[in-house]
């Protein structure tokens, strides 16, 4: 896999939290299948090409495997596998996004990284109530950008206390 994609994002860390609430947040804006998802940008490390990963035996299959980051070992979530999205299929531009999910490196496998946005709190709506259908507490709400519809995920929220459990569990024995 090219390392074109590999390479590190802009350092946020210097916005303060009063500039963030007054005018937005900045997601960086991914494709799983046909819909578009957004993740707070302060959460991203990096973007990597999707490369060899070492499997661990008996791991979920949402759990592809540990990569080694400079010394890290990090687990690798597949998204596509995670939200039952179909067939799952790697190609030149599957990436993996590194993040810093509750105090651990986590990588997270997608089809495609689109751009970083900013939306305001006015264009974000709150996700649709389905009542005790399914869960959607991940959600932060939808966003709009001109005719692009985001779902934005609260990415702490999706990386359950039991997933980083089992996260931290294969990075271990890795």
């Amino acid at each position: 896999m090219s390392q074109a994609t590999q390479g590190g994002l802009p350092d946020n860390g210097a916005k303060s939290a009063s500039a963030v609430a007054s005018t937005g947040s900045e997601f960086l804006t991914f494709t799983l299948g046909a819909e578009e998802y957004g993740v707070d940008i302060l959460k991203v490390q990096e973007i990597r090409g999707y490369d060899a990963i070492t499997k661990i035996a008996n791991a979920p299959e949402f759990i592809k495997g540990v990569v080694n980051l400079r010394g890290i070992i990090v687990p690798i979530v597949d998204m596509r596998i995670k939200f039952n999205l179909g067939n799952v299929e790697y190609n030149q531009f599957t990436v993996v996004i590194i993040l810093n999910v509750s105090g651990r490196v986590v990588g997270m496998v997608v089809d495609g990284v689109s751009d970083v946005i900013m939306l305001s709190p006015d264009k974000i709506r709150p996700a649709p109530d389905f009542s005790a259908q399914f869960d959607i507490e991940y959600l932060i709400g939808l966003g709009t950008v001109d005719e692009r519809m985001l779902i934005l995920v609260d990415i702490e929220k999706l990386m359950n206390e039991r997933d980083m459990a089992l996260m931290n569990e294969y990075a271990d024995a890795a």
